[in-house]
This record gives C-alpha cells, structure tokens and sequence, in this order.
C-alpha cells in the first residue's frame, strides 16, 4: 500500500513540473490516456465461495461467477445486457421450424492443455449434459434428440419439438464445452477453452486465474486475478480500505458512507436479476395451505424491507424480474395488512404457529430481523437457523427439509424452476406447466413472454413464495482499474476487458 501511495505522490509531482512547463511555454495538448498495466494483478472480494469446482455437478451461482466465460466457454454466450452472442461457434443457423440448430466452430481454438477444440468435444460435452440426470441443467436439454458432427468444424443439434429457450440455455452449464477425454479433475481442477486459466484455490481463502497466453481471442489485460473470498460485510469493506481489494462486489448498501467517505473509489450502482425469495415449502404443512402463504405475505411491508437493505432494491411482486421476459408488476395481488393476515391465519385454523427460517449465514440478519418482527405482529413465531452454505444446499435445496429459506436466486430466466414440482419450492400447478410447455414450444418470442407472464400471475396468485425485492448490485471499484462488469444480470463476472492502469 505505501510502494502504491508512493507511485502516486511521484507520478503527481511529475504532473506538475510537465504542467508547469507548459504553462511557461505557452503551448498545451491533450491529456495523456493512461497505459494499462500487462503484468498487473487484479484482486477481486467475491461473498460466495464454492463448496467443489465441478461445474457440471455442482449447483450454486459461486461457480458460473467466476468460471463461465473466463475459464468455460460454450458454442454461444451473453453479454452483459443479455444478448446473445456466438463464441466458439463463429455462426448459428436456426432452421424455420424450430427444430434443427447448426453450428460452424471457430478455427485456432485451443484447450488449456493446448488440445485443439473439436467437432467431437461440442458433441461429447452436450450429450453428456443431455444425457446424465446428475448434470446441472440437464432437464432443459430434454428436447434434444439428437448432437451430431456434421463435419470435423460443423455441429448440429436436432429436437423433437421447437424450444424457445434452447439458445439460452447453451449459453449457461448445459452449452459448455470441455475437452472430449481429458482426465483431470473437476472438482479441483478447470480445462477450458476461455481468456483465463485456473491456478490455484486455497480453499476458504481465495482462487487465482493466470492469463491464458494462447487463448484464441483479445488477450486478457491483466496477469493475473486472485478472488478473494469474504463473506462477511464489514470485513470486505475493511479490506478495500486497508488496499488489499481492487474491486469489491455486493457491497452492503448500509456500510456505503464509508467508502464514499474514503478517496481513491468509486461505486457503481448496476441493474440485477437478482431475487431475493422467501421460499415456502409448498409441500410441507401449514405452507401447503394457500391460506397460510397468503397470510405471511400480506404481513410483509416490502418498504421496510428495501430500507432494512440500505435502499439497494427495489420491490418485486412476482417470479420475473423486470430485466425478464414476461415481467409484468403484480403488486395488486398482496398488500401489507397485518389484521388480514391475522384474518387468513385464524380461517385456516392456526394459532400459535411456529416456523422456521433457514438462511445460508452469509446473508446476515437485517431481513431476517425484519421478518421475526413482522410475523411476531400477526401472532407467528419464526425462529431463525443460520447455516454455511454447503449445509444450505443438502438440507433445503436438496433434501427440501425446511419451512421457510431466504435465499437470492440470481439467474436470469429461470421461471422453469416453477414448473417443476421436484424443484425445491414444492410448487406443484398443471396450468403452470401447462403454460411454461407452450411458452417454450412457441417459435414466436412474444408468444413466449405472453405465456410466461400468464403463468407468473398464477404462479403469484397462488402466493407459492414472496419476492422480498430485485437487488441492485453495488460494486467498488479502485481509482485506476476499468472495464469491470457494472451489470449483474447473468450471474457471472467476465473479466475480459478489465484493466489496471494504476
């Protein structure tokens, strides 16, 4: 930290003198565009860790974070705004009907081995996904019925019937392409095809990517990244102040003035698609008593919540976020009133209700507070378990062994989740799932969004949950380092135009 204050206070007096020359000479010229650093390092602080670096089996968005587009990459990808952009493939081709993608590979792809990319990894990488029920995302690749090379750069992908999500999905887990054959280990290890490589991870304490100085694209800007991993809110804001971050992600909205207070940063406030749920066990009594779910979300003042996080969200009514296709605001369908609440409660005959609320520790305790308080005015007590992570994952997302969970659902166009009873919400509806077919079938992507927002109104109707609020990210950034991602609308961070330049 001193060597960098150093730099600065000789690289202003510098300023200085050339300024003051130029004053004395009479001639002035544009301001110098600072040189970005190629040996720099840039120091990242992530909240999330991942529990295992298997990116075909492993859920949670810790892994797409750090590894989709910077170590995996797939036939197609998004950007930022969520556009979808060809990446291995150097061209798609969707036929009329819907049912026949084709794809033409790019040439001079490497592996991180220095394996070439092939025709038979794309098919090998999505016909495992396809066909193994243990891969993540392995249900949105039920429509496929067949991946063949059609030459050693072409690949096609043939369904049985059209899916309007097919793109989509190729651009997440389900599209990623890994080396055919290679035996490393994915649990601890990465072999990919992007901008970055895998160094090192020091479980519990960070993971460290190396440039990839073969990589097939624009190189990256930067030597070196270290993600720093600090789950606690006020520890990662004294790390950016004592030097030891660049870039601080998800910075606590309530701990703002002290990096706005401090000089060298700046705070970028970017658009999410973010979810902050309160997940109802819709399979477990009393939460499968839409009775019930009704009551505990009419005693929920969403105002007190967005404040209780700093101001950094906005209210959200329904499954689809704004940034989605098929938003549509429902907050007509619940209103804060505590004495309806009460109501509801005694017409489904409980008194005295108890629950318990399941968070993954890192989430802290202001909502949660805000929750006890608001159930304890309608009369339920709702105890508060705090869990790491991992346990988090095996007792509620796996095992559905919960009443209630707070936890934030962070991708983009994931609606299908409520279509799927076996998902861990419990949310069994056939004209959900009626709808979600057709918006899925549907060759037209306005008939695609219609369907989805028909079946989100239900889907809300049927208080299945509560959308506590839409977050806005806040990242701080260092004065010298540029191109980080202000947006996070697709779970992952691409690191490919960062620079340091100080």
């Amino acid at each position: 930290m001193r060597h960098r204050q150093l730099r600065r206070q000789l690289l202003t007096a510098a300023i200085a003198v050339t300024g003051a020359a130029l004053v004395l000479t009479g001639c002035a010229g544009p301001a110098a565009t600072p040189t970005p650093d190629a040996d720099a390092t840039l120091r990242v602080g992530l909240v999330l860790e991942p529990s295992d670096l298997n990116i075909r089996t492993t859920s949670g968005a810790a892994l797409d974070q750090i590894l989709i587009d910077n170590v995996y990459q797939g036939l197609v990808s998004r950007t930022e705004d969520n556009q979808i952009v060809d990446t291995l493939a150097k061209s798609h081709d969707i036929s009329a009907d819907g049912l026949t993608y084709t794809f033409v590979l790019r040439d001079g792809v490497t592996f991180h081995d220095g394996a070439a990319l092939t025709a038979a990894d794309v098919v090998d990488s999505i016909a495992q996904v396809q066909q193994d029920p243990t891969f993540v995302d392995n249900v949105a690749l039920q429509k496929v019925a067949s991946i063949t090379a059609v030459d050693d750069s072409t690949v096609q992908l043939q369904l049985t019937s059209p899916d309007s999500n097919l793109l989509w999905t190729l651009t997440g887990r389900a599209g990623l392409v890994l080396e055919s054959g290679a035996t490393n280990d994915l649990s601890t290890t990465a072999n990919g095809t992007g901008p970055f490589i895998l160094k090192t991870w020091k479980q519990g304490d960070s993971i460290t990517f190396d440039r990839n100085a073969k990589y097939w694209g624009d190189a990256p800007k930067v030597k070196e990244v270290v993600f720093s991993y600090i789950p606690d809110a006020s520890s990662a804001v004294n790390a950016t102040l004592a030097g030891e971050l660049d870039v601080q992600t998800a910075l606590d909205a309530n701990l703002k003035d002290q990096i706005t207070r401090a000089d060298g940063f700046s705070i970028t406030e970017g658009k999410t698609t973010d979810k902050y749920t309160l997940a109802f066990n819709n399979q477990r009594a009393p939460l499968n008593d839409p009775l019930v779910r009704q009551a505990l979300r009419s005693a929920i003042d969403h105002a007190a919540i967005v404040e209780a996080v700093g101001g950094a969200a906005v209210e959200q009514y329904g499954p689809i976020p704004e940034l989605d296709p098929g938003y549509e605001n429902l907050s007509e369908l619940v209103k804060y009133d505590p004495e309806q609440a009460k109501a509801l409660l005694a017409q489904a005959g409980q008194e005295n209700l108890s629950l318990t609320l399941t968070i993954p520790s890192f989430y802290g305790t202001s909502v949660a507070n805000v929750l006890v308080s608001e159930f304890k005015a309608i009369g339920v007590t709702l105890t508060v378990k705090s869990v790491e992570f991992p346990t988090w994952l095996n007792d509620v997302y796996t095992n559905k062994d919960y009443d209630l969970s707070y936890v934030n659902h962070v991708e983009a166009r994931d609606f299908q989740n409520w279509a799927n009873p076996n998902y861990y919400f419990g949310y069994d509806n056939a004209q959900v799932q009626s709808l979600y077919a057709e918006s899925v079938a549907a060759t037209d992507p306005a008939v695609a969004a219609q369907k989805l927002k028909e079946a989100a109104y239900l889907v809300s109707k049927d208080n299945a949950a509560d959308w506590l609020y839409t977050a806005i990210t806040l990242t701080v950034v260092r004065d010298g380092v540029t191109g980080f991602p202000v947006d996070s609308v697709n779970s992952r961070i691409n690191l490919a135009k960062v620079a340091v330049t100080g």
